[in-house]
């Protein structure tokens, strides 16, 4: 693998876990916090997750290929 794809890949990673934070915890905490403090919440515990996975499965499929 490249390191422009290695680089591309965390990038996507870290995007995809912001989103899908902010939508989970706009979903699921909005109406108690407010809608935007709940998807900056959701977006920051959703990048903790996302960010390390991405790491993890990058190093892992540089060392298969």
């Amino acid at each position: 693998m490249s390191i422009i794809l290695i680089l591309v890949s965390i990038l996507v990673g870290i995007i995809f876990g912001a989103a899908g934070g902010a939508l989970v915890g706009w979903r699921i905490a909005g109406k108690d916090l407010g809608d935007g403090f709940a998807s900056l919440m959701g977006a920051m515990f959703g990048m903790a997750a996302a960010v390390p996975g991405t790491i993890v499965g990058v190093i892992i499929l540089t060392l298969i290929s």
